[in-house]
């Protein structure tokens, strides 16, 4: 037998028999919770699109109960304007939605996103 194939023979040997002493358990940390007082306030993006949006698209849906339809609305990607579908909202008892739409101000098209409203 070749010094080779010994030393072969023995590393395999060795491999098979290390590799089952080692066992691995996961350790699952808690993570902390933690809640912030007084709440910090996010920052607020003014998306401001130098031109008036297209003309609205109407999509033609069926009612569907416990269900308002959003409706779908022009998105400024920073150089034109991207049609979005509309979606169902799930409805909110004591709210009304707002549907998502632009404004015109003197600096150019506001826009306004869809949101539940108390009342």
């Amino acid at each position: 037998m070749s010094i080779r194939l010994v030393a072969l023979v023995s590393l395999v040997a060795a491999t098979a028999l290390a590799g089952g002493c080692v066992e691995e358990e996961p350790v699952h940390r808690q993570r902390p919770v933690v809640i912030e007082r007084p709440v910090v306030q996010r920052e607020y993006v003014e998306v401001v699109a130098p031109r008036p949006p297209p003309t609205i698209v109407v999509e033609q849906v069926e009612p569907r109960p416990g269900y308002i339809w959003a409706r779908g609305y022009w998105r400024w990607d920073g150089r034109d304007y991207v049609m979005e579908r509309g979606h169902w909202e799930p409805v909110r008892r004591g709210y009304h939605y707002s549907h998502a739409h632009w404004e015109q101000r003197r600096d150019g098209w506001h826009w306004r996103a869809g949101v539940w409203i108390a009342g």
